[in-house]
């Protein structure tokens, strides 16, 4: 559909993600779980491989919603599930006492690489080892409990929220578009459609992610 920008999902284009972790489960449950730890770190190097070179080919690692990057998004999945698995079978836990605080400041330095025409390679190297070792050291990371509570919501509420926003933001996009808003409106705008979603998004999690959830681990027991 050219009025959603040619989104492989046009009503709700992060759907295109969650397509890719279908597939990366299916293949899981055929081969990978039987795959030692050896022959995965085969697997990763190809995966990365493949992962630069779509990044190279586009300037970015920013593909996979659209008909003519439908690939890019195999290749970024590919990775990230493999590193992933890995992480988790070698228990690559790194104890530290950054807190919230500090792994919050380390992943916003993440956000805040500038794009320029080097992003090809920048994103690349943040990706493939930026972001493991976030995860590492998040897994290693001691938390009062009060945060780790907080954290916990915030990791139940991420997904009903990612799978919920797009449809306000085109909305929003058109408003911004048609009315062109002073800063003062639309900031409001902003921080009300933020708690908007985020209420949105919790009510999804109630009524519908996590009973399903609950049905699904029955059946599968």
């Amino acid at each position: 559909m050219k009025e959603r920008a040619f989104n492989l999902f046009s009503f709700n284009a992060p759907a295109w993600s969650l397509f890719w972790e279908y597939v990366a489960s299916i293949i899981y449950a055929i081969v990978l779980y039987r795959v030692s730890r050896r022959y995965l770190s085969v697997l990763i190097v190809i995966a990365a491989a493949t992962l630069c070179l779509v990044s190279y080919r586009a300037g970015n690692l920013l593909g996979g919603w659209s008909g003519p990057t439908f690939w890019d998004g195999g290749a970024r999945i590919a990775y990230s599930f493999l590193a992933g698995l890995f992480i988790y079978r070698a228990s690559w836990i790194l104890k530290n006492s950054l807190g919230f605080i500090g792994l919050a400041i380390l992943l916003i330095l993440a956000f805040l690489t500038p794009f320029t025409k080097w992003n090809w390679l920048a994103e690349p190297i943040i990706v493939l080892f930026y972001f493991p070792l976030l995860i590492a050291v998040g897994a290693g990371a001691t938390l009062s409990s009060r945060l780790k509570k907080l954290c916990e919501f915030l990791g139940k509420l991420s997904y009903p929220l990612y799978m919920t926003h797009y449809g306000v933001m085109w909305i929003f996009g058109n408003y911004l578009a048609s009315h062109k808003p002073d800063p003062l409106h639309l900031s409001l705008i902003v921080v009300m459609g933020t708690i908007f979603l985020g209420g949105f998004a919790y009510l999804v999690r109630l009524v519908y992610d996590e009973p399903i959830r609950r049905y699904l681990a029955r059946r599968w027991h």
